[in-house]
């Protein structure tokens, strides 16, 4: 099991000086590990050193105190418990398939022996001066006992002669114990037995009213024994002077795991998707003081699971080691950092709009499984236009009762941020909180001229924005944002108004264009965009081929065409893609123009349309056609509507 040796718990209260002036630790973290499996954990304070025993992979994986893997010990098959010596320098691990107890040399990290003991030894914890192992096959569970204090070492088994195990018991110990505590996994036995002597005397033994028993751990007095098992739904308390129950520790559901910290502070664990996975508890409450889910970093919907026996202690309580495991069978070292200070809630509770430069009321809480002591204060700054960094205002003392409230007076409109902060301390964490005020602001002036005019193509023009009062931002942008997907809007100018208020770009419009005046705000104006659209004619021209000659008639240019001769119509219009050009046809008659008809017709890339009339026309009829762009109809949108001039002919014989 994973006592902490007295050793290790010296060792850290004599460096325990150098705490002050450490550095701040590091948050929690979690590194992946190359096993398939995981029977047990513990911690080598001395060394800062992790081991987790994998029976399925035959190995013991050794890391760091932040999940890094720094060794591996292969050829273990079935290892399982796992126990430090009394000075740390030695771990001893029970290899079940190769019925021996392998001894490795914490400081060097190599393997230093292997005793042969029983048949498949699962548990392993030192106490009275011996190594002790659970071990046996099923309906063979005994224990024994390891002596290396001779020249030799001296097995002892069978020291259960009422053969009260029927599977290998775990073990465990407080450190410097005479008293060995035994668990049947699986099962609900638990005995104590009296070693002091050298051979095991058993003292007590129940049944837990439990079953499914995953891990137990002795207390560092050795008074106690917490036990894990499936069922019921808490951690179960015994005395170990005669088993007699002794309280409980509440978690939850299917409880798996225990590992209690040299001053007594326990970690009570459960094979939780859905729940808090683990529970601590300060040394002599009964209320846990921190809990932690696992998130998931599998498939499944729920977090990952703890396997049994997965958690152990920094001998100096300031982290907690856990493993676990996905539903894809990716098991991962989680190291929980400062595990015994309690979690902060804090909260801010701001109006959710405000006037400016009218006092306002922010209220809140905070809370913690520790109480506080009085007087805790808390730091608040303001976040607005003014203070884009934060503003620092003045701390808030916290009431008896954990609120808070503090009135302040925003200089700024916008979107004004209180954050509030607790720095925590030795038994609480950080906590910070904030919450967002909108602070009124003015609705400045701002226009833009020209709103719906009509341009020639290829007009340069020049539009003016006006910008009425505001605090201290006094730039403006302009955009010109031209019909059709294939132009973006683009910023065609930007700068501060003129001592009229006003800021002119000359744009050169080809197409209808939407043109935007837009004003950033400042902390005591709003933002604000006026929208305008100009119109913005195609470029057309027409001519006709075919003619023998022109002349002035009617107060026109004519073109006079042979009837004999098909002339040509041409046209020239901004093209753009699957533009058409409608062509209009009229004749004169009883002194007036009458429709002829009218078609639309594709353009060409380049813009261009020539159409032939064919047939044998009425002579000396007066006839006109011009080129026409309609917004929609012609296929496109980009543009506004345009006529073309008319061209005038008639046909003689």
């Amino acid at each position: 099991m994973r006592t902490l040796p007295a050793a290790t718990a010296l060792a850290v209260l004599f460096s325990s000086a150098a705490l002050a002036i450490a550095p701040t630790a590091s948050a929690d973290s979690t590194k992946v590990l190359p096993v398939a499996s995981s029977a047990d954990i513990v911690v080598d304070g001395v060394h800062q050193r992790v081991f987790i025993s994998d029976p399925s992979s035959g190995k013991i994986v050794v890391t760091d105190y932040y999940g890094i893997v720094r060794k591996q010990f292969t050829n273990l098959p079935g290892v399982q418990g796992l126990e430090l010596s009394a000075d740390s320098g030695t771990l001893y691990g029970a290899v079940r398939d190769a019925d021996t107890i392998v001894a490795v040399d914490t400081a060097t990290e190599t393997e230093s022996a292997r005793y042969p003991v029983g048949d498949a030894p699962v548990g392993v914890a030192v106490a009275g001066g011996k190594v002790w192992f659970g071990y046996g096959a099923a309906a063979e569970g005994n224990i024994g006992s390891l002596d290396l204090s001779g020249e030799e070492p001296v097995v002892a088994l069978d020291q259960d002669t009422t053969r009260l195990w029927y599977s290998a018991p775990v073990l465990d110990a407080a450190p410097g114990s005479g008293a060995l505590v035994a668990g049947e996994p699986g099962g609900s036995k638990l005995a104590v037995y009296d070693v002091s002597s050298g051979t095991a005397s058993r003292t007590a033994a129940v049944g837990t009213d439990g079953g499914n028993m995953g891990d137990l751990a002795v207390t560092p007095d050795g008074q106690r024994v917490v036990v894990a098992s499936g069922y019921p739904y808490h951690h179960q308390v015994f005395k170990t002077s005669d088993l007699t129950p002794d309280g409980t520790y509440a978690s939850d559901s299917y409880p798996n795991s225990v590992a209690i910290a040299p001053d007594g502070t326990v970690a009570a664990g459960i094979d939780g998707i859905y729940e808090p996975d683990i529970y601590v508890y300060e040394p002599g409450s009964t209320t846990s003081i921190r809990e932690y889910d696992f998130p998931n970093t599998g498939g499944s919907s729920g977090g990952d699971e703890l396997p049994d026996s997965g958690l152990a202690w920094a001998p100096d309580a300031s982290r907690l080691f856990a493993v676990t495991y996905n539903d894809e069978g990716v098991y991962s070292l989680r190291t929980l950092d400062a595990p015994t200070t309690a979690l902060t809630a804090l909260t801010v509770a701001a109006p959710a709009t405000a006037t400016r430069a009218k006092k306002l009321t922010v209220k809140g809480k905070v809370t913690s499984k520790a109480a506080f002591p009085a007087g805790v204060k808390l730091t608040v700054t303001r976040t607005d236009l003014e203070s884009p960094s934060g503003k620092a205002l003045a701390a808030v003392t916290v009431a008896a009762d954990g609120t808070y409230s503090f009135s302040d007076t925003p200089p700024a409109g916008g979107k004004v941020k209180y954050t509030v902060k607790y720095a925590g301390d030795a038994d609480h964490t950080a906590a910070s909180a904030s919450d967002t005020v909108e602070v009124s602001r003015a609705t400045p002036t701002l226009t833009l001229d020209k709103n719906r005019k009509t341009y020639a193509y290829g007009a340069d023009v020049k539009f003016t924005a006006h910008l009425g009062t505001t605090y201290k931002n006094r730039k403006v942008e302009i955009w010109a944002d031209p019909y059709g997907s294939d132009r973006p809007n683009k910023l065609v100018k930007s700068g501060t108004v003129n001592s009229q208020g006003n800021l002119s770009v000359t744009v050169d419009l080809k197409r209808d264009t939407k043109l935007s005046a837009k004003f950033a705000g400042d902390s005591r104006y709003k933002a604000k965009t006026v929208t305008n659209t100009v119109y913005t004619k195609v470029k057309i021209s027409s001519s006709i081929s075919g003619h023998y000659t022109t002349r002035t008639a009617w107060g026109q240019k004519y073109h006079y065409i042979r009837k004999s001769k098909d002339p040509v119509l041409k046209t020239t219009m901004t093209y753009y893609p699957n533009r058409q050009q409608r062509l209009q046809l009229q004749f004169h008659y009883d002194g007036a123009w009458q429709d002829w008809g009218a078609e639309y017709f594709a353009l060409g890339t380049s813009g261009g349309s020539d159409i032939t009339l064919t047939g044998t026309p009425t002579t000396n009829v007066r006839l006109r056609f011009r080129s026409e762009y309609h917004d929609t109809t012609s296929g496109d949108n980009v543009n506004t509507t345009t006529y073309g001039a008319w061209k005038y002919f008639i046909f003689t014989s």
